[in-house]
């Protein structure tokens, strides 16, 4: 593929810069857990189901544990003591003491070496319910293969999981090679999971772990069918983040959309517990071999995108970093971008395939995930098919790995499934008649496409280094993110950050970063 010329040392200096921002932040966050972390984990030994009122159990002994001034040792331990004592499974130890059968806190607690190694012994058991569905990937990869790259992404908006399915069949049929499923407008910001048994969601589908099987088996009955894996997408932000990162992993989702300041910065989630979140959400994607999709794309939104390029490229970089920390792989790591430039600019392809270019070319093990235009569409049907060929030419020449496929209808409504139709032709034309065209053009030494590749890296490099020296909470609150700012001490979700004692224990945490030493 044609290469543009780069500074090395400016990549480093980016890299070393990013390092010490994510440091900094990690440092602060490792005294603190979460309400949604704690919750997480004890879905993961176990706990499921809901209370008389409908009430996630696990949010009902979370929330018990927090009001009795406890939850700083973690919730696994006062299950783990039960489950001693008791001899049973930690659901039913959960089960019960939801019913008030029990009182987690009057239970002698057990001798803490023998509660350290069931501990360790329990975490083990959740890790293995992700090692099948990892394998089965694996297996299912293996003997079916998948499309070359860029894969075609489709999203499916209906608000009804079974009518979901329809339209996720639908456009694999077509040529669709990953499916995402839209989330429930607003599901974000509830802390809580839905239950199983909620189908219908306002604007997109409820995401829960019932909902993520119904897709995940018609998509590998659609896979065999095609004999070509079909991947599934879903949201692992908001409040419930780590959660939702739990039930992604048991039911073998593939890619999830998880950001480091996403919904600090989109959502107004109180910065502290986001990055609580991400860490170790992105923590157990890591080890159920999930890919994660970063938010770039959305700053283009709200900020101009030829001014404002080089945020998305810092952003990159950072959200590189927090990955890498949390045991990500840099296969692993999807980061976004998308095509917003406006139509207007002189040159807007040119600066466009600078910018993926540029991207590409520094993250090259990283499957980029490439957005289309959608800031700058009228409505305008033809127009917009136009860009959407602009797009997807850009995609094919510099190499991208996945490719979320613009609909001429954007702006518009809801794509319909002849929408999504008439994109995947598109898209077939341009990149089965450009497919080798960028291993036969060279940049200009010097020209339009490398002077802009360049600015935005050295504009991104000089930010990361004011945001090393500033600190990432100060840098979020100047707004030098997509133009919007946040306090370090606002936002949603503040009171469910817990200051860990001195006891405290997150064995799953143990097992993936350290193995089993001694807590």
């Amino acid at each position: 593929m044609a290469t543009l010329f780069l500074d090395d040392g400016l990549l480093a200096v980016a890299r070393q810069a990013a390092g010490k921002i994510v440091s900094d932040v990690i440092e602060e966050i490792d005294n603190y857990t979460t309400t949604a972390v704690e919750r997480a984990v004890l879905r993961l030994l176990g706990v499921e189901g809901v209370d008389a009122e409908g009430i996630p159990r696990v949010n009902v002994i979370v929330d018990d544990l927090l009001k009795r001034g406890v939850l700083g040792g973690g919730a696994a331990r006062w299950l783990a003591n039960a489950h001693l004592a008791m001899g049973v499974p930690v659901g039913e130890v959960g089960r019960r003491a939801v019913n008030i059968e029990i009182d987690l806190l009057a239970i002698p607690p057990a001798n803490g070496e023998k509660l350290r190694d069931r501990l360790l012994d329990l975490a083990a058991g959740g890790l293995a319910a992700i090692d099948k569905t990892r394998e089965k990937r694996w297996e299912l990869l293996s003997r079916l293969g998948k499309s070359s790259e860029p894969l075609r992404y489709v999203i499916v908006a209906t608000g009804n999981i079974r009518e979901d399915v329809v339209q996720a069949r639908a456009a694999a049929r077509q040529g669709a090679d990953v499916i995402a499923v839209i989330r429930h407008t607003a599901q974000s910001l509830l802390d809580f999971v839905p239950a199983d048994g909620s189908i219908d969601g306002v604007g997109g589908t409820i995401a829960n772990r019932q909902n993520f099987r119904i897709m995940r088996r018609a998509l590998d009955e659609i896979s065999e069918e095609q004999g070509r894996y079909i991947f599934l997408t879903n949201y692992c932000s908001g409040l419930c983040m780590p959660e939702i990162a739990v039930l992604g992993a048991l039911e073998r989702l593939d890619i999830m959309l998880n950001d480091s300041m996403y919904g600090i910065i989109f959502r107004d989630i109180n910065m502290v517990r986001t990055f609580i979140d991400q860490h170790f959400s992105r923590s157990i994607l890591a080890y159920s071999g999930i890919i994660i999709n970063t938010g770039e794309d959305n700053y283009l939104t709200t900020a101009d995108a030829f001014e404002e390029a080089h945020t998305v490229l810092a952003s990159q970089f950072i959200n590189e970093q927090f990955a890498l920390r949390s045991g990500l792989k840099p296969w692993q790591i999807g980061l976004g971008h998308a095509f917003e430039i406006s139509p207007q600019v002189e040159d807007s392809f040119l600066y466009e395939l600078a910018q993926a270019q540029l991207i590409r070319q520094i993250f090259p093990e990283s499957p980029v995930k490439y957005m289309p235009p959608t800031k700058h569409m009228s409505g305008n049907i033809f127009q917009a098919n136009v860009q959407d060929a602009l797009f997807n030419a850009v995609s094919v020449m510099t190499g991208q790995s996945v490719h979320l496929l613009g609909m001429t209808t954007e702006a518009v409504h809801t794509p319909h499934l002849q929408d999504r139709y008439l994109s995947l032709i598109n898209t077939d034309y341009v990149f089965r008649a450009l497919k080798h065209l960028g291993e036969e053009i060279e940049f200009v030494p010097g020209g339009r496409i490398e002077q802009r590749a360049r600015k935005v890296l050295s504009d991104a490099v000089n930010m990361l280094e004011e945001i090393a020296e500033l600190g990432l909470a100060k840098a979020i609150s100047a707004a030098m993110f997509a133009d919007i700012s946040r306090a370090p001490d606002g936002g949603k979700g503040l009171p469910g950050v817990i200051r860990k004692g001195e006891d405290y224990c997150n064995p799953f945490m143990q097992l993936l970063h350290n193995g089993r030493e001694r807590l």
